[in-house]
Order: structure tokens, then C-alpha cells, then sequence
């Protein structure tokens, strides 16, 4: 026989056997297995290990000493408690048209959910638990199905059946999860004295935030926690990253590989040769019933004979039905488990990606924020400066003039030709126009104002700001001096 060329491009050949060269595969099989099998070792290895797996690997159980409910007390009991899905049953009870309930039975309690019910209770354990694997439930049946089935789609009998498996798995992975198995929503869940909308409008549930990004990763509904939650960016699953973890990038990089190959060719090969087998054992049903009726319109050895070819015929269709029934379970579902399982983690990674971009687009806001402030904490700086030194200056201005003697600040009175007494001030006293004071309205001065307003107080100073008492000062001055011209030469007529 020509020797097999394995082209595993998977193996690195550290576990391939010898040659055939090698004495250790020449084995007499006539002899008994060696070692014999009280001698093997109790633990067993990995590849062992029954497949698929009854949900996640049993723990070494956690004894509690304080317990939410019932639930929760049969959950952490230490006994080894398994949720079983009994039966399915067509009910219409809380609803107008008739549905699907699954009867689920937790140690004596049973509680009775359909199928959107399971998968709210995911939905919301996501919610609750961001960062944790939530274990899959089956997908929905797709349109396809309910264009073939439908009306009936809903009441498929294999589809009943494989969703009463795999939601059992599910509840399964659930109360062995170290988190999860505590989560007092999934004990109300198990609970069938409570209905499932009162645990939707009831905390925890209730108090889940609509953006989870917006709230801590390790208790989303966590009500001490800070205000400044809320002011965090909302960032897009492909926002690009400034800094990468190259952790992160590899699994990402890995999930996707994974991924692609189990929902690519592998699952949909899976399900090619599922069905295949179905309708090779579809055949087989048909023709053993055909065989079987040819062999009543016969008779002798002809009859005996087509009726054991229908025997043996209908013995395939069972066997192929069987066969079919293994693959489904044990390959083709934990495949689909695993795709699901690919898809979960990619949800995680995206999640994990949008948190550090949060925590940079954060950094960088707060640093131009800091940057910012400093500036304006320098204008303000700059601005009291100003005020400061223009106060200075005000009071040197005003400590420089000399009082003035009170004879001078006296108004001289000045006689004209007709009798008339005339007052004037004193020609050397100067006018000085009152400064522009505070406005009588209080208002609220914006950061970095400090600076424009010695400037504009400044200018302000410096300039007319009413007209109206400069021209009158202007004129005043103009009639002092006619005056004083006027008393100079009356002076100079009176004298001999």
C-alpha cells in the first residue's frame, strides 16, 4: 500500500509516531493491552475528555455563607446541581398568539421562558457585565426557514429539540460561572413565581445606563459613581488607537483568523454533509417503505427476500439517522458554539477598543484643557499687573499737585466800567475732568477679560469722555483770560 503523505499544515511533527522501521508499532495484537488497565492513571488526559463539553469546566465549588435567595442557596450548595430543560410545551398564557415555553427545572423549582425571554436575559447580562464571556444561546432560526416551513418554522420538532440542548447547555455554563452563578437576575430567572417583565422594570436591570460606555466597566449601574462619567467621549469601534497594546493587536488578529475559518468553509462544510446524510437516510426510509410493500404483492422466496432487502434497507435509514442525530450534537453544534464563541470575544475586544480610545481622546482633552487654563491664568496675571501699576501711577499723579491756598481758590470778583460785579476762578487753577468710574451694573466679568479691561479703563482715561464739559471747560478758560486782558487795561487807564 502506498504510504499516506500527511499534509497537516498544523502539525509540527513533535508528536508524530515512529517510523515503521521502529520495533515499538510491532505489536503482537493477539497480546493483552499493556499497561493493563487498573495501572492507568486517574487523571484523565486532555484529549480524553468527552466532547462537546457538558458547558464549562467544572470548579471546585465555592461555599457561601450568605445567600440572595433560594436560588443562589441551591446554586452554591456544593452539590453538583444540574439545570435540566424537561420539556417544551405550546402555551399562549401573558400573550395573544399561541408560542413555544420551555419547562426548566432547578433542583424542585420549575419556571416556564420562551425563547426571546433567553435571549433578554443575555442581552442583559452583557449590559451588566461588559467585560465577561456570556456564554452563546442558538441563533434564530434564519428566513429561509420560515419561507420553507412557513407557519410550522416556529414549531419545527428538530429545531425544538436542538434549542432545548443548547439553551440547557447555556443555563448550565451560567450557574457554574464564577460571576455569572451570583448574579441575583439570573436566580429571579430560575425563580417561576416571578415574571420576567417585573425583572426588566426592576433594578439591577432599571438602573442600567442607555450607553454603557458612559459608565464603570466593572458595575455599570453603580450609583456613587462620578458625575464625570458622563462628559466622556462616545467613540467608534474604528476610531484608530495613537498607542496600541500589541497584546491586544495579536488577539484580535487571532480571533479573526479563528473566526473565519470555523464560519467559513468548516461550518459551512459541516452543514453540507449534515445534510447530505439527512437525505441519504431520507432515501433510505423511502425506499425500505417501498421494498417493504413490492414484497406483499409477492410471494414464495421472491417475497422473503425483497422483504429482508427492506430490512435491511429501513436498519440503514436508522443507523443513518443516528448518525445523522451524533453529527448534529457532537460536531456541528459545537462548531456553531465555538463560531458564537469567536463572535463574543470579538465583541469584547471592540468594547476594550473603544475604552482606550475613551481613555486617550480623554488625555488629550484634559491636556488641552490644562494648557487652556494656564493661559488664561497668565492674562489674568498680566491683567492684575496693569491694574496694579495704573493704580500706582493714579496716586503719584494725584500726590504730585500742591494744594492750592484757599485766598486763590477764592472766586476774584472784577469790576467793570458799568458797576457790574463779575466772578471768575482763578485763572491758574485747572479743570480736571472726573475719571470714568465703575458702572452701577454689576456684571460678570468672562476669564481672560482682565487684560481688555485695564486697556479699555486705560484709554478711557485718556480720553474725552464727555464732550459736552470740555467745550464748557474750554470756554471758561477762553472768558478768564478776555477778563484778565480786560482788568490789565483798565488798570493801566486809571493810572496818572
Amino acid at each position: 500500500m502506498e504510504a499516506f503523505d500527511d499534509e497537516n499544515p498544523f502539525d509540527n511533527g513533535s508528536d508524530r509516531p515512529p517510523s515503521e522501521d521502529s520495533s515499538a508499532l510491532r505489536v503482537d495484537i493477539s497480546e493483552p493491552s499493556s499497561p493493563p488497565p487498573q495501572q492507568l492513571s486517574p487523571v484523565q488526559s486532555p484529549q480524553s475528555r468527552p466532547f462537546p463539553s457538558p458547558g464549562s469546566h467544572k470548579q471546585q465549588p465555592k461555599y457561601k455563607s450568605d445567600f440572595c435567595c433560594a436560588r443562589d442557596r441551591i446554586l452554591h450548595s456544593g452539590e453538583d446541581i444540574e439545570i435540566l430543560i424537561t420539556d417544551a410545551v405550546k402555551t399562549s398564557v401573558g400573550a395573544t398568539s399561541p408560542y413555544i415555553a420551555y419547562v426548566i427545572q432547578t433542583g424542585d423549582a420549575v419556571a416556564h421562558h420562551r425563547y426571546s425571554e433567553f435571549e433578554s436575559l443575555r442581552l442583559n447580562l452583557i449590559k451588566l457585565y461588559p467585560t465577561t464571556i456570556i456564554p452563546p444561546i442558538p441563533s434564530k432560526q434564519s428566513i429561509g426557514d420560515y419561507a420553507v416551513k412557513q407557519g410550522k418554522a416556529k414549531e419545527d420538532a428538530a429545531m425544538i429539540a436542538r434549542r432545548k440542548r443548547m439553551l440547557q447547555t447555556f443555563l448550565n455554563r451560567l450557574a457554574r460561572h464564577p460571576i455569572l452563578s451570583n448574579a441575583h437576575v439570573f436566580h429571579r430567572f430560575l425563580d417561576g413565581d416571578v415574571s420576567w417583565t417585573e425583572v426588566l422594570n426592576s433594578p439591577p436591570i432599571s438602573l442600567l445606563p442607555k450607553n454603557i460606555l458612559k459608565a464603570p466597566s466593572h458595575d455599570p449601574t453603580a450609583q456613587d459613581a462620578s458625575p464625570a462619567y458622563a462628559a466622556l467621549p462616545n467613540p467608534s469601534a474604528a476610531h484608530p488607537l495613537k498607542n496600541p497594546d500589541q497584546r491586544f493587536l495579536d488577539s484580535e488578529a487571532f480571533t479573526n483568523k479563528f473566526a473565519s475559518h470555523l464560519s467559513g468553509p468548516m461550518e459551512k462544510v459541516t452543514r453540507r454533509a449534515v445534510k447530505r446524510w439527512s437525505d441519504y437516510a431520507q432515501d433510505h426510509a423511502e425506499l425500505g417503505a417501498a421494498l417493504n410493500g413490492f414484497s406483499l404483492n409477492e410471494t414464495g422466496q421472491l417475497s422473503a427476500a425483497i422483504e429482508k432487502t427492506g430490512q435491511a434497507v429501513d436498519a440503514t435509514y436508522i443507523s443513518t439517522t443516528k448518525l445523522v442525530q451524533e453529527l448534529e450534537q457532537n460536531w456541528a453544534e459545537p462548531i456553531h458554539e465555538y463560531s458564537q464563541f469567536s463572535l463574543i470575544i470579538k465583541k469584547l475586544l471592540a468594547y476594550r477598543h473603544q475604552k482606550h480610545v475613551q481613555y486617550e481622546m480623554t488625555e488629550e482633552n484634559l491636556a488641552a484643557k490644562k494648557e487652556q487654563l494656564e493661559e488664561l491664568e497668565k492674562s489674568e496675571r498680566e491683567a492684575r499687573r496693569l491694574e496694579d501699576a495704573l493704580g500706582r501711577s493714579a496716586i503719584n499723579n494725584r500726590s504730585s499737585v500742591s494744594p492750592k491756598p484757599e485766598s486763590e481758590n477764592n472766586e476774584e470778583s472784577v469790576a467793570e466800567p458799568d458797576g457790574e460785579q463779575i466772578e471768575r476762578p482763578s485763572s491758574s487753577s485747572s479743570y480736571v475732568p472726573p475719571h470714568p468710574g465703575p458702572s452701577p451694573v454689576r456684571r460678570t466679568r468672562a476669564p481672560g477679560m482682565g487684560f481688555l479691561n485695564a486697556l479699555s479703563y486705560t484709554l478711557h482715561g485718556m480720553m474725552d469722555v464727555d464732550p459736552e464739559d470740555c467745550e464748557e471747560e474750554r470756554n471758561f478758560e477762553n472768558e478768564g483770560d478776555y477778563i484778565s486782558v480786560g482788568r490789565r487795561i483798565t488798570l493801566g487807564c486809571s493810572r496818572p
